[in-house]
This record gives C-alpha cells, structure tokens and sequence, in this order.
C-alpha cells in the first residue's frame, strides 16, 4: 500500500480510502489510486481487510453522505403509522448510521413539492440516492419524476417496481409461505387455507399466494384442495362473505395478514386453536401470541442500504439493470396452532 501511495503522490491513508470506494476521496484520486494498484499488481490481504473491517465497524463512522428515505405511501404518516412501512424504515436507519450515513425524509405524494423541487432540494443538499420506502399503488410511480430516477441511484424496499423498475430489497414470500404450509402439515393440519386481500397478492406479484399453492400441490388428494380467499377488503364492509367461504372450504388452519380474520372466526362460533388455526404471515411483537412468519423487514432496509451505497459507489443510476435481495424469514411458535403431535 505504502508503494501505491509513494507512486501516485498520496499518503498511504488516501490508498486505504480510495481502494474501499469512499466518498471521503475523489473520483479522480481514487480512478488514479486503482490504476495504479492495478498496474502494480497489488491486492488486498483478505485476512488483514477483515480484521481491518472489524475494528472500522467497531467504531463510531463520521458521516459519509446524505441519503433520501423517500416514503413512497399515499399517507404521509405511513414511517410511523403503517402496520409495516416502520420496519422498513427502521432498517434503513440502522444500517444508514453504522455506515455513516446521514437520512433526509420525504414525501413523494407532498402535494406542495413538484418534482423539479424536489430535485433541486436533493442536489442543493448533496443527497447521493434514494431509498424508496412504502410504495403501495400498482408498484408504479408517478411519471413526473423520471428526471429524478435517471439521475439518482435508487433502491425501492418490500416490492419490486414497475414503469420504472428498480433495484430491490424484499422478503421472500414465496420461501415464507411455503415454510409456513410445510410447518403445519407437520403439524397435523390437512386443509390450510389462504385468506389474502387481493391488492397485497398483486402487489407482491402472487408470491405468497405461489408460496401457499406449491405446499397444496404436494400434498394434493391428502385431504382435498380449498379455494384461496381474497376479498378482504369487501369482507370487511360484510363479514358474511367470510363466512360463506368458510363454509365451503372448511379449512383446519389459516394463512393470513389480518389480525380481525380471528375475530370473524369468533363470530362463527370457532375457537382458536382448538377448532381452527391462524397462522400470520407477517408475525409482528404487538399479537405475541400469535403463530406465523418474522419477515425480518428491518434486515429489508439493511439490506436495501447496502444495495444503494454500492450503487453510489459504482456510478449507478436508479434505471440501470435492477437487481434483487430477498430476505429469509423465521418461523415464530405462538398460540393459534395446536401443538404438534
């Protein structure tokens, strides 16, 4: 290291920065430092990089950079008040602050903040990319800021986009549903069932619903198929859809998101876990009694920071070729299942 520094005129401590791709050094510094440790055939010990890495992370970071956490929900409460949307957010925060990374918030939908404003606030603060937290209508957004996109680097959290597409981080629905079908059927259970409004099925593209129909499939003749319910929100305004469903399908176990689907299987004279099961597939610490899956989204933001910092450092735009992060999720025991036999 100390000969690449003497090469290119610089202390060894510029090298040291400059070959781990940080904003602290020029781009044209650090174009200067690889060449030259290219050319001189240097590579880094991996031994002594990990080491190096363990100590640096076991320290406080100045701050790198300026990040947007850019909540992407129609309400502009949605980082404290959504039943999902704060996981996210505080993923992001966590993993921003031990990287050095400081967080801007905004609010896409802010109808006081056009785009050409927004960008102008990003440029004025030096904010390197954006995080995209929340997003809900259609995966799709607004058209007004595709100057925006083109020219920041961005990284989208718990769905993957459309019109534009970005990189993403997200849970793995499809392994979680799926895990969570192989965990009751060990448990004894032989007509799961799905109960998942529509709109959340769409909007992770038919994963949970692909997760769930691939455990039916090897388990199918066993004891019968039932039928996948998905009008939630209209059960909602009129239980007894739930209820003639229900009926038809006689499930002994439920996958959902709801917590209120417990409620609808009291009002049909059901108890849980006794005669039915519930399983949640987003196990959040406010039902603890609860079975169901830890999606672990605050490892989603993490991961989606990660996502974006590399991207910072690579000159990426946010229209570039999108990639994905999916993360494992966790099952978690509780009280709406039977124990297993």
């Amino acid at each position: 290291m100390l000969d690449v520094a003497r090469r290119v005129g610089v202390s060894k401590n510029t090298v040291s920065l400059a070959l781990r791709g940080s904003l602290r050094i020029s781009e044209e510094v650090r174009v200067k430092v690889t060449s030259a440790a290219e050319a001189m055939g240097y590579r880094l010990d991996p031994i002594v990089a990990e080491l190096m890495a363990s100590l640096r992370k076991s320290r406080s970071p100045g701050v790198q950079a300026t990040l947007a956490l850019m909540n992407a929900n129609q309400s502009p409460d949605a980082f404290r008040s959504h039943p999902t949307v704060p996981a996210y957010v505080g993923g992001c925060v966590n993993r921003a602050r031990q990287l050095g990374y400081e967080l801007d918030e905004f609010w896409l939908h802010d109808p006081g903040m056009s785009a050409g404003r927004l960008g102008s606030i990003l440029r004025a603060r030096n904010i390197r990319g954006i995080l995209l937290v929340g997003l809900m209508e259609g995966n799709r957004l607004p058209v007004t800021h595709e100057e925006l996109w083109r020219e920041h680097p961005v990284v989208v959290t718990g769905v993957r986009t459309r019109e534009p597409a970005f990189s993403f981080a997200c849970s793995d629905h499809h392994a979680l549903a799926l895990e969570a079908y192989e965990r009751v059927e060990a448990m004894g259970y032989r007509r799961p069932a799905l109960v998942l409004d529509r709109v959340i099925d769409e909007l992770t593209e038919g994963r949970f619903t692909a997760g769930f129909l691939t455990g039916q499939s090897r388990t199918a003749g066993r004891a019968g198929k039932t039928k996948p319910f998905y009008d939630v929100q209209a059960a909602r305004e009129s239980p007894e859809l739930f209820h003639r469903w229900l009926e038809r399908n006689r499930p002994d176990v439920i996958f959902t998101l709801y917590h209120e689907v417990r409620r609808w299987l009291t009002a049909a004279g059901l108890r849980v876990p006794e005669d039915i099961g519930l399983v949640q597939y987003e196990w959040r610490a406010d039902h603890r009694d609860w079975a169901g899956m830890d999606q672990r989204n605050d490892l989603v933001g993490e991961a989606a920071v990660d996502m974006l910092i590399s991207m910072i450092h690579h000159r990426e735009s946010g229209v570039m070729q999108p990639r994905a992060t999916m993360i494992g999720s966790r099952w978690v025991e509780g009280k709406t299942v039977r124990c297993p036999p």
